[in-house]
């Protein structure tokens, strides 16, 4: 097993509470450094294009104020790439992206996007930004991600979250077999969408994930708990499962 699991918080949702009221609290980057005080050992948010959580000037902010690591999460495109190469961030998840989902429903197809991520991936690359790529568990997208020399993998746990006995089972199975897959090939195998309490268990104890990403269970949490309370909660079930 890795040394220690590590968990990525995104702050998402605290800037999407922000944004209902359009005014300028709950503000994401003192939920950050929430987070990382009470345990967190990087903080991820997602800019997306139509800016519906997160905006460029908490980019901006968070670049600034951070002293864990910030992985920005963007889809592939020309917009985000500047916006990566101008806040350097330490890492970069090329997630898909639809205007008209709720939150983002699976991978990215990085076998069908190869010619359209490599350019992308070798600019970041050069930047000194550590590429991710957030994938479906199967063996065609990590081949894809061996191929395209992606230092990283987070392998979508969504529907693992969404099933039930038997299914679950074999969808713990499959992203088990895609983790062991990437490290075996050199890629360190991340994990994340829909963890809980209740369900993160399993997935914190496949030897080979290096790391957790979990924003909008911990953010709903806080409105019970506190943040600091909801994290440092996760982090212990983390712990114990390795």
């Amino acid at each position: 097993m890795t040394a220690r699991l590590r968990l990525g918080v995104n702050i998402d949702h605290v800037a999407t509470v922000r944004n209902a009221r359009g005014v300028g609290y709950p503000d994401p980057v003192r939920a950050a450094l929430i987070a990382a005080e009470a345990g967190a050992d990087g903080i991820t948010a997602h800019l997306r294009e139509d800016r519906r959580h997160i905006s460029d000037d908490d980019i901006a902010r968070l670049s600034q104020s951070l002293t864990i690591p910030l992985n920005l999460e963007m889809a592939a495109t020309d917009e985000m790439i500047e916006i990566a190469l101008r806040h350097r961030p330490h890492a970069a998840c090329i997630v898909p992206e639809r205007r008209e989902e709720l939150t983002t429903e699976g991978g990215l197809d990085a076998a069908g996007m190869h010619n359209r991520l490599a350019p992308m991936m070798r600019e970041l690359a050069a930047a000194n930004i550590r590429v991710s790529l957030f994938i479906e568990p199967s063996p065609h997208q990590i081949e894809a991600a061996i191929t395209l020399g992606a230092p990283v993998v987070e392998l979508h746990t969504g529907h693992y979250c969404e099933l039930d006995g038997e299914a679950r089972e074999a969808e713990l199975r499959r992203i088990a077999d895609a983790a062991a897959l990437a490290a075996k090939n050199g890629i360190e195998p991340h994990a994340g969408h829909g963890l809980t309490y209740d369900n993160v268990a399993p997935i914190a104890a496949i030897p080979q994930i290096a790391e957790l990403n979990i924003g909008h269970f911990l953010i709903g949490e806080a409105i019970f708990v506190g943040l600091e309370e909801s994290v440092r909660r996760m982090r212990a079930a983390m712990d114990a499962a390795r």
